[in-house]
């Protein structure tokens, strides 16, 4: 199940993992690029925290935890070449995989069409 936030962050649901990326919209806007700072395993993680740091030719961005949990696993191969968000943001392109406190969290947020509303 795929879900969205009005922060332009994606998340596939798995159980109770959810794999968290950020939208195609949201790399045009922030353009090329250059270093993305992860989070790291087993960190605790709150709605709204600061967990990913993005840097681009154009701007610095952040992306924040979209629910509760633990940064279970992140994408080690952005650290050498960030470009992969740019190139694949919804897909080859995901940040970390968090494991969700409690799926309640997940009711409020965006299916692809309301997503898609709101851009």
């Amino acid at each position: 199940m795929r879900k969205y936030t009005e922060d332009h962050e994606w998340l596939e649901i798995d159980g109770n993992i959810a794999t968290v990326g950020i939208t195609e919209h949201a790399t045009t806007q922030l353009g090329d690029l250059v270093y993305v700072e992860l989070p790291d395993v087993d960190d605790e993680v709150s709605t709204g925290d600061e967990v990913v740091v993005i840097e681009s030719v154009k701007a610095a961005g952040e992306v924040l935890a979209p629910c509760n949990g633990r940064i279970v696993e992140v994408n080690t191969a952005l650290i050498d070449d960030a470009e992969i968000v740019s190139n694949t943001p919804e897909s080859d392109g995901w940040l970390f995989k968090l494991q969700i406190s409690d799926l309640s969290d997940i009711e409020s947020m965006l299916d692809r069409d309301a997503y898609e509303k709101l851009i």
